[in-house]
């Protein structure tokens, strides 16, 4: 059997933990630079914000009906998702993390277990030891969880958080439930298909020729659809190293200086050479972009990209943090407003296992000096150590005038109690 646990409006539900005043009340957050909603309360969806709503087109409506407009709090969000994912894992030793609020479980050798039983017991936990509400979808394959999970989460009241598919009867009415639009996995392009072919519900789905499903909807449809018969076909995948890294962020506003803009860019790749020390690769290509702002169509419009292979592959935040500086210089144009920046490494190799050059090779005191490095950085929780070219105040700036503290992350911002 597997299991679905999602937490239900997972930024605002982070936001409420440590501002209890926002209980019951509509709440939206934001995108980078305050850009959009990007999600939402159920307070909130009631009211009829939509999401993608840019909110200096509906920062009246916000204000009209009370709605709580919040800036991402990224530390905030992912240190709270760790919590949950960590107390999941309490519970299976095989777990999948889908995204940030959201994970497979697998229960392998739970026969005997009240599943039911199981999954109250998996809200509880990480509601009381995180206050992050949860539902659980538990069924036969990946596929009917994420049915079930949808399910659970319909009616709280009545399903309290939790839906247990354990027999062919509740599999049938709940994938009859399921509209063709709802179905995990199922894209716009393969919705007209199917509704052309007379599919209105999950079970419609269900009930198709393998052999059509296979045709018109890859392997990846037929998996699916066998998930959504009971039979599992998509199994829990495996943690596996980054194919491509890459870090890329739209400015707080247009600039034109090519200092800021180098900065940034030297910033972004110092990032992924993290990333890929992280995962004990190296890189033996740079690809180094820059953008205007194509929502200003009245200003002089540039977006270019450049891109670098090294001799040899390299984790070294100085090698790539130098060929991007290089990079961005080449392509920069002067009077142009530039919005956004990045930064991809790619053509990955393990560290243990790659080909050798005879005539160039990475400086041998890099190696050291970026384990040193790493080393302060994970001690002291921040990157206090950086490049000379970096700026030391701020590892990415962008507009967040409606951003909450960051309780867990920072000592500085943590809750005080006081007495009396």
């Amino acid at each position: 059997m597997y299991a679905l646990v999602d937490c239900n409006n997972f930024y605002a539900s982070c936001e409420r933990v440590f501002n209890p005043n926002l209980q019951g009340k509509p709440v939206a957050v934001l995108s980078n630079n305050d850009g959009c909603v990007i999600a939402m309360s159920d307070e909130a969806k009631a009211i009829g914000l939509p999401f993608g709503a840019p909110i200096f087109k509906w920062n009246q409506f916000c204000k009209h009906n009370n709605i709580t407009v919040l800036s991402s709090n990224y530390p905030l969000y992912g240190d709270m998702s760790a919590r949950v994912m960590n107390i999941l894992a309490q519970f299976s030793p095989d777990v999948e993390v889908y995204s940030i609020d959201e994970s497979f479980l697998q229960f392998k050798g739970f026969e005997n277990y009240d599943l039911q039983d199981y999954a109250i017991k998996i809200r509880s936990r990480i509601l009381k030891w995180t206050g992050i509400p949860t539902c659980v979808g538990i069924a036969p394959t990946k596929g009917l969880s994420k049915v079930a999970n949808k399910m659970a989460r319909k009616d709280l009241v009545k399903s309290k958080g939790v839906c247990v598919i354990d027999s062919n009867e509740k599999r049938i009415a709940l994938l009859k439930a399921t509209p063709i639009d709802k179905i995990w996995g199922i894209g716009k392009a393969s919705q007209k298909k199917l509704i052309a072919k007379g599919c209105k519900t999950a079970y419609d789905f269900s009930l198709l020729p393998s052999s059509w499903v296979l045709k018109t909807l890859t392997i990846t449809g037929w998996r699916l659809q066998k998930d959504l018969q009971g039979i599992p076909k998509i199994p829990l995948e495996e943690i596996t190293s980054k194919k491509m890294i890459a870090t890329t962020r739209s400015f707080d506003y247009t600039y034109d200086d090519i200092n800021y803009i180098t900065e940034r860019v030297s910033t972004f790749a110092a990032s992924c050479a993290e990333k890929l020390r992280k995962q004990n690769s190296s890189c033996h290509m740079l690809i180094v972009q820059l953008a205007s702002n194509r929502h200003k169509q009245e200003l002089t419009q540039h977006v270019e990209s450049k891109t670098v292979v090294f001799s040899f592959p390299t984790d070294s935040t100085l090698t790539i943090s130098k060929a991007a500086v290089e990079g961005v210089k080449s392509i920069f144009k002067s009077g142009i407003q530039y919005k956004k920046a990045g930064v991809i490494v790619a053509g990955l190799v393990p560290n243990d296992n790659y080909q050798l050059n005879l005539f160039s090779h990475e400086n041998p005191k890099h190696k050291p000096l970026m384990q040193a490095i790493d080393k302060l950085n994970r001690k002291f929780k921040s990157d206090k150590i950086k490049l000379g070219n970096q700026d030391l105040k701020r590892t990415w700036k962008m507009r967040q005038e409606r951003l909450s503290k960051r309780f867990t992350t920072n000592i500085n911002d943590i809750i005080t109690v006081k007495n009396g």
